[in-house]
């Protein structure tokens, strides 16, 4: 598999990266390719490693180990390695409908798994797929077709992010006809107006969707299933439905002065900053959503980043970054051993890019709100922040982090940005559609299914599974076309 010794011939080189200077200056996507004579090298490195865990997609110790896609990585990585790079996108298009956006965005569980990252550095596989899709986009590879043979059967799907997107996709291909819902004005979800332009820009959407409405897809844009259209609409003009609404119900922070001006969700203001470029074609920067303001940035995980980096490139004056948890080691610990996920200490581009503007690290550790000061206009003004401390808790034997009385520190705030998760489904589209939901708030279905409360109502994606990764929305929604088809259709040949 690939080359015999190439892991020890060859170090790991990924692609060039614009300088921190020059890149917050825009919006745009600032991690290059390398040539593919270069990338060719580093396919070389994967090893032929006889247990390949960077294709498991299995749960050790409670998190995803590997590709939750099973990307067969090997055989992709040899062909690469080869400069097969047309049979390398149709091994890769076996399991994976948009590599285009994961090998943008996803964390790469693949690499975290990788034999090679077991003692040394991980194969480039992340940017290996990249090279792949976007070899194929470039040489007239990617082809959807529109069915020759329909069966008659429509479907709705409510949401147009990655898991409704890859449900549509195969059930297209499958012959049915296939409509999505989605309440904004363009399709993509998250992808679209909760991922920042920097790290997907948003052409790379728009080629993906003009070759699933040339395959007969249709898209229905500013129309809210549940407000503007009732789900019994749907219900009765759809042969079945699925709900990928996302887990768009953020989790606030109920503290006094929570009502000053000048809060807001983090998603909602990656939104409106992407809403405002696209609708002016990156005429209109919006500076005056951060410029020259003190930014707090309440949450540590990818969106919180996210704020970190359009903050910065709205010109905010300071940016603080607020976790709740302690720092992670900077290596492995004894308890966390390859091929579990590595929970270790991860500078993401936002958080580099403060390092270098405003000298200093913008993340504080074990740390939370205590309460938001206003001025007399009701802006916010200041935050009192807290250290926290891990508490055994006997009766769960579980840890919380809780606050250090005397611990308060005052500090000034402009702009705060919430990035605290997500509890899980809107209530009005739940309510409206009258599916369960389990004690997260997430759809409820049976272990293995996708099938909801509701005869003929599916669901997939975050909706069903919680927050999580646009790769595990690609599977959601292809999981969950194949159980619709064998519904529809009495068996299933996707």
């Amino acid at each position: 598999m690939a080359k015999t010794t190439g892991f020890l011939e060859y170090d790991r080189v990924t692609g060039p990266e614009t300088p921190v200077s020059e890149r917050i200056k825009n919006f745009k996507e600032f991690h290059g390719n390398l040539p593919l004579k270069e990338q060719q090298l580093q396919a070389a490195r994967c090893m032929d490693c006889g247990v390949p865990f960077c294709q498991a997609g299995m749960m050790i110790a409670g998190m995803a180990s590997g590709c939750p896609l099973n990307n067969l990585v090997p055989e992709i990585n040899d062909l690469v390695y080869q400069g097969n790079f047309e049979q390398a996108y149709k091994r890769l298009s076996k399991t994976h409908c948009f590599p285009e956006f994961t090998s943008r965005v996803c964390p790469a569980l693949c690499e975290a798994a990788c034999t090679c990252g077991n003692n040394g550095e991980a194969v480039c596989t992340k940017e290996n797929e990249k090279a792949v899709i976007e070899y194929a986009f470039e040489n007239d590879l990617v082809k959807m077709e529109e069915p020759k043979t329909r069966t008659g059967k429509n479907i709705a799907i409510v949401g147009s992010g990655p898991s409704g997107l890859a449900a549509a996709a195969m059930l297209n291909e499958r012959g049915h006809n296939v409509t999505i819902y989605e309440r904004s004005d363009r399709a993509g979800g998250l992808l679209r107006y909760g991922i920042p332009n920097m790290k997907l820009e948003k052409w790379v959407i728009d080629r993906r969707i003009k070759l699933m409405e040339k395959a007969g897809i249709k898209f229905v844009y500013n129309t809210n299933v549940g407000k503007d259209i009732s789900s019994n609409e749907l219900k009765d003009s759809y042969d079945s439905v699925i709900l990928a609404c996302g887990a768009s119900n953020p989790r606030d922070i109920n503290v006094p002065g929570r009502d000053a001006n000048g809060i807001y969700f983090a998603v909602d203001f990656l939104s409106k900053v992407t809403k405002i470029l696209l609708d002016s074609n990156f005429k209109n920067v919006p500076y005056e959503l951060a410029k020259d303001k003190n930014v707090l940035v309440i949450g540590g995980g990818d969106t919180g980043n996210d704020c970190v980096g359009t903050s910065i490139r709205l010109g905010a004056k300071n940016v603080i970054q607020l976790e709740m948890m302690p720092k992670a080691p900077e290596e492995r610990t004894a308890s966390n051993p390859w091929p579990e996920w590595p929970k270790v200490l991860k500078t993401d581009y936002g958080q580099a890019e403060a390092i270098e503007v405003y000298g200093k690290d913008p993340r504080v550790y074990q740390t939370t709100v205590k309460e938001f000061i206003k001025d007399e206009a009701g802006n916010v003004k200041a935050a009192v922040i807290i250290k926290l401390e891990a508490v055994m808790d006997h009766k769960t034997k579980r840890m919380n982090m809780v606050p250090v009385e005397g611990s308060e520190e005052t500090i000034d705030v402009d702009l705060v940005l919430i990035s605290a998760g997500f509890l899980g489904s809107e209530d009005y589209i739940v309510s409206d559609m009258g599916v369960k939901c389990d004690g997260r708030t997430n759809v409820l279905t049976q272990c293995g299914s996708y099938m909801t409360s509701v005869e003929n109502v599916f669901t997939c994606g975050d909706m069903h599974r919680g927050q999580s990764l646009v790769v595990w929305a690609i599977r959601e929604g292809r999981n969950a076309a194949k159980q619709v088809d064998e519904f529809l259709m009495g068996y299933t040949n996707l």
